[in-house]
């Protein structure tokens, strides 16, 4: 069974969805995944324990602070994009990372060699948990603001929220006409 319940953010309406297992998704209503991709056929708009306790983490998250504790989740990727999930949750609240970093830890893992920042990239982009998976901490080499599915004002702001600096950070140039 698939349960949906939402949440009033200060940066939207957030659509949350999870089964017995833990939390699947959790994106923005307007303008992200969410709108793009619709409700699981047979879902149950309902909480459960799991979307109470994501609720709880939000409640805590937009006040400022580290929640301090992460609701369940059941990722369900496949297992590079799985992994990616895992290592996105190992950023601490107030931090980044690169691309080009996960990348790193992922090529080290196999054994060595190079892993793509794109293939990294890619699988970011379809975190199916934001915020609770922290994608929005994820940075470019350079230090730009790219890559955030439910945009880059919500990422800008996201990270303000957790502290940061923002004059470290580079904001995506408009692309040409």
């Amino acid at each position: 069974m698939i349960y949906t319940d939402r949440y009033e953010s200060p940066l939207g309406r957030i659509l949350l969805t999870g089964d017995e297992l833990g939390l699947t998704g959790l994106r923005f209503a307007e303008g992200g995944g969410a709108a793009r991709e619709g409700l699981p056929q047979g879902a149950e708009t309902r909480g459960n324990a799991c979307l109470d306790r994501a609720k709880e983490w939000l409640d805590i998250y937009f006040s400022g602070r580290d929640p301090g504790f992460r609701p369940k989740i059941h990722l369900t990727g496949s297992d590079f994009r799985n992994r990616v999930g895992e290592l996105l949750c190992g950023i601490p609240f107030g931090e980044t990372v690169t691309y080009g970093w996960i990348a790193g830890r992922i090529a080290a893992e196999r054994g060595g060699g190079r892993m793509s920042a794109q293939a990294v990239g890619g699988a970011v982009g379809h975190n199916p948990i934001c915020l609770i998976v922290p994608c929005h901490r994820v940075v470019g080499a350079d230090g730009s603001l790219t890559g955030y599915r439910e945009g880059i004002l919500r990422k800008k702001a996201l990270l303000e929220l957790e502290g940061h600096d923002m004059s470290r950070f580079a904001m995506p140039a408009e692309k040409k006409r």
